[in-house]
């Protein structure tokens, strides 16, 4: 048998708590005495773990840093794939946009320390396109996986603003056009996303 799972941190438990409660009510909106309320402990044992608040913040966004993955798939198949994750995440009842935006906005630019994980983020996501792009061949990589990640910051906006999925939708038509632009065969690399509607009859 299987050992059973270890019990989570004390830390874990923390870091699990402000993640929920700062992505789905703002950063500027909770303070430590709310996060250490909603686990039952107090702000002396949350600040043994993380010794400000600036602290917790900086970990809430290193755990949202999650590397873009490979596959084997064609490299147009999995640039546009992208668009249909986020269509999906845009149907989640808890999409509450991208979190390193959001912390940007609430926080400011004079923040720096959370700019910078912003802007590793966001980097990390455009260098994810141009090596797709690169694998294809595509002369200007750069601009064009630059031109990629405006489409995916621009959908999330809209579905913010609309709450329509469907903005995923548009912007992988629009990523379509661009790739096709520069030199590559996009044919029907990835099925269509399932339109809602009546279903057929039986």
């Amino acid at each position: 048998m299987a050992p059973p799972p270890s019990p989570r941190t004390m830390k874990e438990r923390i870091l699990e708590t402000a993640d929920k409660l700062f992505y789905l009510q703002g950063i500027r909106a909770i303070g430590v005495d709310t996060i250490a309320a909603e686990i039952g402990i107090s702000k002396r044992t949350l600040y043994n773990h993380f010794p400000s608040k600036d602290a917790l913040i900086a970990a809430y966004l290193e755990r949202r840093f999650v590397a873009p993955r490979t596959s084997d798939k064609p490299p147009a198949e999995q640039i546009l794939a992208t668009f249909d994750s986020l269509e999906r995440r845009f149907a989640a009842k808890d999409f509450r946009g991208c979190p390193f935006v959001n912390a940007v906005a609430e926080l400011g630019p004079a923040d720096r320390s959370v700019k910078k994980i912003a802007i590793a983020f966001k980097e990390s996501r455009r260098i994810w396109f141009r090596d797709r792009l690169n694998e294809l061949g595509v002369a200007d990589a750069e601009a064009l996986a630059t031109q990629l990640v405006l489409l995916v910051d621009g959908s999330i906006a809209q579905d913010l603003v609309r709450d329509d999925p469907a903005m995923a939708r548009a912007a992988k038509e629009a990523a379509k056009v661009l790739l096709r632009s520069a030199g590559v065969d996009v044919g029907d690399a990835v099925k269509p996303a399932v339109k809602r509607g009546k279903r057929a009859p039986h």
